[in-house]
């Protein structure tokens, strides 16, 4: 069923909704791990009728390593989720030989989540992006691991930009992803990143940006990471992130990403500019006001950060 994918054109966001990529579809998941390895699409295809129906705009499909079975896997997933869905897939996988068989069933109508900042996967995979004209999420992790602050981040970006245009590539394939880090354990990676997407779009106005969004959360009590996640992908939003990979079930998140519900972003902010007397404020915003403080290091993180 090959190039049966709808036809997503990502650019760079100029005030526009996000693009979504649902996260849900992962080997991590027990559930779907089980499935996978039983061949069982029952509960694969579940997940990518509702992530159709959300309002995600593409679907990231994570097979881990697949050291044994790498390329049927690839051709057994993609089949069952065209069974059911139209949406234009992500594809996570470190077994390039795989990645190779969903690249050609869907005609080069895919992202390549991902390739780090190494001279190794580069050389590896930027051909096989540039051969198949798909596009690819670019993983600012270099030769020495993660970057230790915005300065490395951005020095990984132009090394990056500087591979992809001795390919030939066009700037607009390409999504940096600074890596987001779980705010309950490296807070001040969180606001690292943060500072990272100030600078990006006057560093490489061409390229765009993406992120592991539900990775901020890691760590939080299960109740509360979905309001980590939502203020953070606004604040995101804020300085320019085109599109993130995302729980494709977070109703609330969808409609702060695509502004059908605006009034939480514009709070939020507000709140990331200005110093705020949160006593006039409901509730719900004044969660969403000590989120943002937590998110941009002026309060140290605890898990009962809302009681404070």
């Amino acid at each position: 069923m090959a190039g049966t994918g709808r036809q997503v054109h990502l650019s760079p966001n100029e005030g526009g909704s996000v693009i979504l990529i649902g996260e849900n579809i992962n080997v991590m998941s027990e559930r779907l791990r089980k499935a996978m390895k039983e061949r069982d699409k029952g509960p694969i295809q579940e997940i990518a009728r509702a992530s159709e129906s959300s309002g995600i705009d593409y679907l990231d499909v994570n097979i881990g390593p697949a050291r044994k079975d790498g390329p049927a896997l690839m051709e057994w997933i993609i089949t069952a989720i065209r069974e059911v869905s139209k949406l234009p897939l992500s594809l996570d996988t470190t077994n390039i030989d795989a990645l190779k068989v969903g690249i050609e069933m869907e005609s080069g109508n895919v992202i390549i989540n991902s390739i780090q900042a190494t001279e190794e996967r580069m050389e590896q995979l930027l051909p096989l992006m540039k051969q198949y004209h798909c596009k690819c999420i670019a993983l600012l992790i270099g030769k020495e691991g993660m970057p230790r602050d915005a300065t490395e981040r951005g020095a990984l970006a132009a090394e990056f930009a500087a591979k992809v245009d001795e390919f030939g590539i066009p700037h607009g394939d390409v999504f940096f992803d600074p890596i987001v880090l779980p705010v309950a354990y490296q807070q001040d990676q969180v606001v690292n990143t943060l500072e990272f997407m100030k600078m990006f779009k006057e560093m490489l106005p061409d390229f765009s940006t993406t992120c592991g969004l539900s990775n901020v959360s890691n760590g939080v009590p299960e109740n509360l990471r979905g309001l980590v996640n939502r203020t953070y992908l606004s604040m995101l939003m804020k300085y320019g992130l085109d599109s993130a990979i995302v729980d494709a079930f977070d109703k609330k998140l969808i409609a702060m990403a695509k502004k059908v519900d605006n009034e939480i972003n514009m709070l939020i902010w507000n709140v990331m500019d200005n110093d705020i007397d949160i006593e006039k404020f409901t509730e719900e915003q004044k969660n969403y006001v000590k989120t943002v403080r937590i998110l941009q290091g002026k309060s140290l993180y605890s898990h009962s950060w809302l009681k404070l």
